[in-house]
């Protein structure tokens, strides 16, 4: 195996989105796009014991045009939306929507602490104004993966990894997956060396490439190889994804991610008609 070089590593400064700060180091000054990547939030959060969780988190809002994926890694996310899906995702487990043409969605907490990162995953021209779909998955229903040391374990979500199929369809190649790494732990995963590919470490610290990357970062690959190798220097919880670029012109504004301003201000119409449906919180 040819091992990929990190390209870039990018730090992840807080950001406010409402009354909640997250990590966000895509988008940033160092990195726009990463294609099929948009957008990602590591977000951890302690609620005060009297927090109302039932409205806490993030309330209705709209999507098209993407795929917002939620990797649940403390506590657990409490899903709505106006297609009716409803469902309680804890650690471990993942909730990934297919915006399509339009979905209004809420992701309460579950508990008073929730550690997540919401991804943002481009959808092809094609795919855009299809119909919504919702694909929840608990930990139970993950399949995993430990290496011949016994120190790292990975959790397969979709795509093939380390020879496990992922159970979430995707619309295009999309590799994902839930890293727990041990000091010492190591592990070689092979890549297609056309995906762009990335590592988010939550906490602790990686040798990758004899490059040293600690939590709060993502490390962006090269395309200069078939595979990479990460070796524990910490206890160390990451997410590791890898994914075909589509190829095409994207505009990201506000919720929504089209191919054009003028899809922009249709999705912003569409929602304002009540097009995209109705969510109301009990």
């Amino acid at each position: 195996m040819k091992q990929r070089k990190i390209d870039k590593v990018v730090h992840a400064p807080l950001h406010n989105m409402g009354d909640i700060q997250v990590r966000q180091p895509l988008p940033s000054f160092e990195i726009d796009y990463l294609d099929p990547f948009i957008l990602l939030h590591h977000g951890h959060i302690i609620f005060e014991e009297h927090t109302d969780l039932a409205h806490a988190g993030v309330g209705p809002h709209p999507h098209r045009g993407f795929s917002p994926v939620t990797f649940v890694f403390k506590g657990g996310s409490n899903h709505r939306d106006s297609r009716g899906n409803k469902r309680e995702i804890l650690a471990g487990g993942t909730q990934w929507m297919h915006a399509g043409m339009g979905i209004i969605h809420s992701e309460r907490p579950v508990e008073n602490e929730m550690e997540i990162i919401q991804l943002w995953i481009n959808s092809p021209a094609r795919n855009k104004m299809e119909q919504p779909f919702y694909y929840p998955l608990s930990k139970e229903e993950t399949p995993q993966f430990k290496s011949p040391d016994k120190l790292v374990e990975a959790s397969i979500i979709s795509g093939k990894l380390l020879d496990i199929d992922g159970p979430i369809p995707t619309m295009t190649p999309i590799n994902s997956a839930m890293l727990h790494i041990k000091a010492g732990g190591k592990l070689d995963i092979p890549l297609p060396p056309d995906h762009n590919a990335f590592i988010y470490l939550l906490d602790g610290k990686l040798r990758m490439n004899e490059q040293e990357v600690s939590g709060k970062n993502m490390a962006v690959f090269g395309n200069d190889g078939d595979g990479i190798s990460i070796e524990g220097m910490e206890d160390t919880r990451a997410l590791l994804m890898s994914g075909e670029p589509i190829g095409e012109k994207i505009v990201a504004q506000g919720p929504f991610v089209m191919n054009s301003d003028t899809e922009i201000m249709e999705a912003y119409r569409d929602y304002r008609m009540g097009k995209m449906g109705i969510l109301i919180e009990d």
